[in-house]
C-alpha cells in the first residue's frame, strides 16, 4: 500500500509542478526586461501560480498521504504584512509542511537556499523565477584563501531585501544552516539536545536590511513523533503525525541593528537568538511529553 501511495502522490507532485513551471519559468524571463512597474506584476503573477502549485501539492497530501498534522499557536496573521520565519530543520520534509500550513495565510514562503540548489531540475529555476536568494557558505578556510570572498553573503541578502520591499512576502531561513543529524550534533557539540546551534548571520543580515517594516516574527517548531522521516516515508503515507507549534511575536528591539559594524549588538543578537532555541528545546521536550 506504501508503494502505492507512493507512485500516485509523487505521479501528481511531478504533473502538478509541470504544469506551474512554464508560467513562473516565463514571468521569470520576462521580469530581466529592466521595466519596474511590469517587474513587480510578474512577480506578483509568479507567486500567484506558486500559490496555486502549493495549494494543489497540499490536496495531494491530503489525498494520498493520511498525515495528521496538529498546528498549535497559529493567531490571525495578513496576507498584507511581512514576515520573517525562523524554524528548525530536520527534512526536506519541513518545507511541505511548511508550505500547507502557510499556504494563503501569509504572504508566499520565499525560503533563503543554498546556491547549489539551483541545478535541481525544473525546482531551481522555479526557485530562481520567484526570487529565492541562494546563498554562497564560505568556509573560514575559503576566507583565508580568498578574503575577497567576505561579505558576499550580506551582499547576496541585501540584494534580495530589496526585491521584498516591493510587496509582502514571508521570509524563512533555517537558523540552523542545516538539516540536523546526530552526527552534525556530536560535532558540534550543541548544548540543544534536538537542535543544532542558531546561526545568527542570515537573519541578522535581514533584520539589518528589512528590521522596520518586518511586521511580526514567526517561530515555528516542527516535531516528527516517530523519528524524523524522508521525503519518501511521507509520500508513502509512512508519516502518521506531525506536531509544529507557531509563536507569533512582534519585532524586539534586541533584532534591530547594525550587525555588521556594531560588535555590541552582535553579541546581543546572538543571545536572543539562543534564547529563542531554549525556547524551543523547552517545546519540543513538551511536544515529546504529550506524544507518550
Amino acid at each position: 500500500m506504501s508503494v502505492i501511495r507512493s507512485v500516485f502522490s509523487i505521479l501528481l507532485y511531478t504533473i502538478n509542478t509541470l504544469i506551474w513551471f512554464l508560467p513562473i519559468f516565463i514571468c521569470g524571463l520576462l521580469k530581466l526586461i529592466p521595466i519596474k512597474p511590469m517587474q513587480k506584476f510578474l512577480s506578483w503573477v509568479a507567486k500567484q501560480c506558486a500559490t496555486i502549485w502549493v495549494s494543489v501539492n497540499s490536496f495531494n497530501q491530503r489525498l494520498f498521504t493520511p498525515t495528521k498534522i496538529n498546528v498549535t499557536g497559529l493567531e490571525e496573521t495578513k496576507l498584507q504584512d511581512w514576515y520573517l520565519v525562523i524554524a528548525n530543520h530536520q527534512s526536506w520534509v519541513d518545507i511541505l509542511v511548511l508550505q500547507r500550513i502557510f499556504n494563503r495565510k501569509i504572504p508566499f514562503l520565499n525560503f533563503f537556499l543554498k546556491k547549489e540548489l539551483i541545478y535541481v531540475p525544473i525546482l531551481g529555476v522555479c526557485w530562481w523565477a520567484l526570487d529565492f536568494p541562494f546563498m554562497t557558505r564560505t568556509s573560514k578556510a575559503q576566507l583565508k584563501k580568498n578574503p575577497k570572498l567576505r561579505g558576499k553573503d550580506i551582499e547576496t541578502t541585501r540584494k534580495a531585501c530589496e526585491k521584498f520591499k516591493e510587496m509582502p512576502v514571508s521570509i524563512v531561513n533555517f537558523v540552523e544552516g542545516t538539516r540536523f543529524t546526530t552526527q552534525k550534533h556530536a560535532r558540534q557539540n550543541s548544548p540543544f539536545p534536538h537542535l543544532l546551534k542558531p546561526k545568527a548571520g542570515g537573519i541578522a543580515f535581514v533584520m539589518q536590511a528589512m528590521g522596520e517594516q518586518i511586521s511580526k516574527v514567526v517561530n515555528v517548531t516542527i516535531h516528527y513523533p516517530d523519528g524524523i522521516p524522508t521525503f519518501m516515508d511521507f509520500a508513502g503515507g509512512k508519516v502518521k503525525q506531525i506536531n509544529v507549534h507557531v509563536d507569533i511575536r512582534p519585532v524586539s528591539e534586541e533584532l534591530i541593528g547594525d550587525y555588521t559594524g556594531d560588535s555590541e549588538f552582535r553579541v546581543g543578537f546572538q543571545s536572543e537568538l539562543n534564547r529563542l532555541w531554549e525556547e524551543k528545546e523547552q517545546t519540543i521536550q513538551q511536544l515529546e511529553q504529550n506524544h507518550k
